[in-house]
């Protein structure tokens, strides 16, 4: 059975993605969840116009994007944490951190955009978080962790 994907499904495939899945799985689950319709010619032709105008949308979106990113990169982001016996950290330094650090510097990125290996930081240092502005703008913003002096 042939489907197009009206959303991402998990092991399956993306957003607009015409792909062949068992009868069953396509009937049963994905287009009774929503998350799929049957792939006639009518829905390709649909689908295709759709793609063709979202590349245009896509193009400003990604151009706003980059600007961002190199605005961001220009940045210095120095996070205050406090302090226990040596480098340790009371608590931990995560992605609402940095997310409040860039508020803080004038720009407005959601948390979920930021992603932090490791999940949490507990010492001082210097580290790196991915920032994911769109899916073809991805990129690395260096950060360092350092002590608060109250």
């Amino acid at each position: 059975m042939e489907i197009i994907l009206k959303k991402d499904v998990e092991g399956v495939g993306f957003k607009d993605d015409v792909i062949t899945v068992k009868n069953g799985f396509g009937r049963n689950f994905l287009i009774p969840n929503g998350s799929a319709i049957l792939a006639t010619p009518t829905a390709k032709k649909i689908l295709a116009e759709n793609i063709r105008q979202q590349v245009v949308k896509d193009k400003k979106v990604i151009d706003d994007a980059t600007k961002l990113e190199k605005k961001i990169s220009g940045l210095d982001i120095k996070i205050k944490a406090k302090v226990g016996e040596g480098i340790k950290l009371f608590g931990s330094v995560n992605n609402i951190n940095v997310q409040k650090e860039l508020t803080e510097k004038g720009i407005d990125i959601d948390k979920k955009s930021i992603i932090i290996s490791g999940n949490n930081i507990k010492q001082l240092g210097k580290y790196s978080a991915k920032i994911r502005l769109h899916r073809e703008v991805i990129f690395d913003l260096p950060f360092e962790v350092v002590a608060d002096k109250k």
